[in-house]
């Protein structure tokens, strides 16, 4: 039970490292710190589907399935949990490398609109920040 368990863990965290990959560029607009994670994640992803490499959180899943006496399968993660929704038929190459590509132009539109966004948010450098912003309070909000 235990490992059963442990391998559904695994796929509900390898779907939410996917969509992580997808959409964390749009995080960023409202975390910078996001950046610093979701880059390395987002360029992971790319490789991976780009070279064909083997995520490791497949054969970690598929230990914990074994360990549990239930059935694995072939392929990758996409290949039998994505692919039968989004592409019945099966994964290309062609497809999986398409999939790298549109990876890497969503997350192209989400950092140029974080950036655009940036720009357009961070103060002048030739002035200083307001007390409000700077993380004090206004004058006429502080009571004597």
């Amino acid at each position: 039970m235990a490992y059963h368990l442990a391998a559904d863990v695994v796929v509900v965290v390898h779907l939410a490292t996917i969509v992580f990959m997808v959409l964390g560029g749009f995080l960023a607009w409202r975390w910078r710190w996001v950046v610093g994670i979701h880059l390395p994640v987002m360029v992971w992803g790319v490789a991976v589907s780009v070279f064909g490499w083997r995520c490791p959180l497949t054969p970690l899943e598929l230990t914990l399935r074994d360990s549990a006496g239930q059935a694995g399968y072939d392929g990758g993660f996409i290949d039998h949990y994505i692919v039968p929704v989004i592409y019945p038929s099966g994964l290309t190459p062609a497809i999986q490398v398409g999939l790298g590509v549109a990876l890497l132009a969503i997350n192209a539109v989400a950092y140029l609109g974080w950036w655009r966004h940036r720009a357009h948010v961070s103060p002048p450098h030739d002035r200083p920040l307001p007390a409000h912003a700077a993380g004090g309070f206004p004058r006429s909000s502080v009571r004597s």
